[in-house]
């Protein structure tokens, strides 16, 4: 028998498979609307290891563990249906519309000329009166507690990955995200006293500005010190005596009347750092289309692709996954995910709906938009 014998034969086997996939699918979607009908769990575990030991059974030796992830793969596949099925008209989170009142109290982190000043500003405008934080912890404090009715921090860079101190913040304290804009960072090396780069004694900036520009600081044998925010550092700098410098905008550079001593010192040309705006409540646009989540998952075998396959089923595309340790003495680990999709939408409010019933530590982290600068 040649290849395109054996080819054959194997698409003839496929659509029988097909044909016998969908007959199981059909009856999964009626034991869903008996188990609706009468509050039956969808999950059954003992009905679950029935079915794989009878499968290994009936198996070849050589088939038999393939054929136990086969249908194990069609059972989570089957659960999966069955849940957006049962779940179906279930509201998942009461929200109101995003609006932001001109009299609303705005929180901003770091300090005049920051570049979360800049993202504060697209997303509200140029409003006369602006909260700063020089600690991350203390803005979501103040959005939890009610000081402030918005909160811009930053929670990504194009070059750098995320910002972990603020995921870690995200799961600590009760806000939500509404808005996201993404800003171009153009870095630059700015001092009040110095005149060149030659005779800089040291740079202060933020640990992910000194990060971004990592390569300039090794070319020049730069010394660095971490700083609260990059705005800080340059407010420092521009009261300093010595020849210190600060990484900045130069926007920055010029509110605290620094000298520019190089311009677009960041590693990568394209550099982008997305900022977020938080409140206590959710808050949904009308055009959101990126739902952020934060979960924990067992530590049973296949745990973290049964999850996964939820969202293959519900064909959502996830845009990021990302693991933190939960910082309990031990290698736990809390999964932050952003996935496509709006919580008007069946499909997102039943997976969102499923996810909260079947894991112990869940949440809703927000729907929202992207903008960009």
């Amino acid at each position: 028998m040649d290849l395109k014998e054996l080819r054959d034969q194997i698409d003839s086997v496929d659509s029988e498979l097909l044909e016998l996939f969908q007959k199981r699918m059909d009856l999964c979607l009626q034991v869903a609307d008996y188990k609706k009908k009468n509050s039956v769990s969808v999950l059954q575990t003992g009905r679950e290891q029935q079915i794989i030991d009878r499968i290994k059974e009936m198996s070849e030796d050589r088939f038999e563990d393939s054929a136990a992830v086969l249908f194990s793969n069609i059972m989570d596949i089957s659960k999966s249906y069955q849940q957006c099925e049962i779940n179906k008209g279930v509201t998942f989170v009461d929200h109101i519309d995003f609006s932001a009142p001109l009299d609303c109290k705005v929180g901003c982190y770091g300090t005049k000329g920051s570049n979360s000043e800049e993202a504060t500003k697209w997303i509200f405008g140029n409003r006369k009166k602006i909260e700063f934080y020089r600690e991350f912890e203390d803005l979501f404090r103040a959005v939890q507690e009610g000081t402030v009715d918005f909160g811009i921090v930053p929670v990504q860079n194009s070059s750098t990955g995320s910002i972990t101190a603020v995921y870690d913040l995200m799961r600590k304290y009760k806000v939500y995200i509404n808005r996201m804009v993404r800003i171009n960072i153009r870095h630059c090396l700015a001092s009040a006293n110095a005149d060149s780069v030659s005779d800089v004694e040291a740079v202060y900036s933020h640990s992910q500005a000194i990060m971004q520009c990592s390569e300039f600081l090794r070319k020049n044998d730069l010394k660095t010190i971490h700083y609260a925010s990059t705005a800080t550092a340059a407010k420092y700098v521009s009261k300093s005596d010595r020849k210190l410098a600060a990484i900045c905008s130069e926007k920055c550079a010029r509110i605290y009347g620094l000298k520019v001593l190089q311009s677009n010192i960041s590693d990568e040309e394209s550099n982008f750092t997305r900022f977020v705006c938080i409140a206590r409540d959710p808050m949904v646009e009308k055009d959101a289309n990126r739902v952020s989540v934060i979960m924990s998952l067992s530590d049973d075998e296949g745990s973290l692709y049964r999850m996964l396959t939820k969202f293959r089923v519900a064909g959502l595309n996830l845009l990021r996954i990302e693991s933190r340790p939960r910082h309990q003495g031990n290698f736990d680990v809390v999964f932050y995910l952003d996935f496509e999709g709006s919580v008007d939408d069946e499909r997102v409010n039943a997976l969102l709906v499923s996810l909260q019933n079947e894991l112990k530590d869940f949440r809703f982290l927000g729907n929202y938009s992207e903008d960009i600068e």
